[in-house]
């Protein structure tokens, strides 16, 4: 599909809600560099009272392992921000961030790894997750350098940073995150995880003024509205994501709007929008010519049509602790 829009920046979605996990994971490629955004996946430690269904467990696998092998080929490897789902830690989790030093190893060793600065315009967990990343993941790293507001060329591709922009809405409590344009020749891609709409309008004109024939954006948390997000900013994030599909021709619509068992009604009029205008609104796996695998939502649902076997529930009953250091049964 990327061939319709993009012929000399090759964009691969790896990891995302569409393929099962929490994610943006992208690997994007020019004649120049190989790039991997955002090497991060993670699950949702509960919703709806349940656990992560081992589907959830096997998605993660799969996703685990794309990403892996992706990281094998890049030369550069991104950091938008610090939160799980965006980045790899290196202590070993097997409960929700599928981790360990050898699986951040694999990933940030030996490549020039670009980082939000954890120093700057981040909040308080975020700094210590900084920290700590440049403590281990990123001591592998064979060069490791802060990106906000920079651009780095490789030949004739550019990887454009913007200053940090805020996660969702303005003043958020979650901080802030960094996009990225990837440029070459005449073609423009742009990656902007978790500005969930975006929520904030300077962050829309920000994205505008790049004038991208593709953008990976994610969409703001419908299903966390009135409980943890007010339904006024939930509301801006949709107007946005309106207005942004008139102007890209093909928008990878993911993350946060699809935890929602309802988001493709909700996003209707996003749809409608790029129908309009002869443009394009898909999810990562879409973009990737397969069809949705859509499990946190489903999550209950998931539990009462395919119970899990003896030994996971065995293993769901270990101290979280414990858990976390023994890969579950699936």
């Amino acid at each position: 599909m990327s061939d319709r829009v993009l012929r000399k920046i090759r964009v691969v979605p790896l990891a995302s809600e569409s393929f099962g996990v929490r994610s943006m994971c992208t690997y994007v490629e020019t004649s120049d560099v190989r790039v991997l955004l955002d090497a991060g996946a993670s699950l949702g430690p509960n919703r709806f009272g349940f656990p992560p269904h081992p589907r959830e467990y096997e998605a993660m696998a799969e996703c685990r392992e794309r990403i892996s092998k992706a990281a094998e080929k890049a030369e550069v490897v991104t950091i938008s921000h610090y939160h799980f789902d965006h980045h790899t830690p290196s202590y070993e989790d097997w409960c929700y961030n599928w981790s360990s030093p050898e699986v951040a190893e694999k990933i940030y060793g030996g490549k020039l790894v670009l980082i939000k600065n954890y120093r700057a315009m981040i909040n308080f967990s975020q700094r210590r997750r900084g920290w700590m990343f440049l403590k281990t993941g990123g001591k592998h790293a064979k060069r490791l350098e802060t990106a906000d507001g920079k651009v780095f060329e490789f030949g004739d591709t550019k990887l454009r940073f913007s200053d940090p922009v805020f996660h969702g809405p303005q003043g958020s409590a979650l901080g802030w995150i960094l996009m990225t344009t990837i440029e070459h020749d005449d073609e423009r891609m742009l990656f902007a995880p978790d500005v969930q709409g975006p929520m904030h309008d300077p962050t829309l004109k920000i994205i505008l003024s790049e004038r991208p024939q593709l953008i990976i954006i994610g969409g703001p948390p419908t299903y966390l509205a009135e409980f943890r997000v007010e339904e006024d900013q939930v509301h801006q994030g949709i107007q946005n994501l309106e207005n942004l599909v008139k102007n890209v021709p093909v928008t990878i619509l993911e993350h946060h709007l699809l935890r929602d068992g309802k988001w493709r009604e909700l996003s209707q009029p996003i749809f409608d929008a790029a129908s309009r205008s002869g443009h394009m609104v898909v999810t990562a796996v879409e973009f990737s010519g397969k069809e949705n695998n859509l499990l946190e939502f489903r999550r209950r649902q998931l539990f009462e049509a395919e119970p899990p076997s003896p030994d996971f529930e065995r293993w769901m009953k270990l101290p979280h602790p414990k858990r976390k250091l023994i890969r579950p049964p699936i």
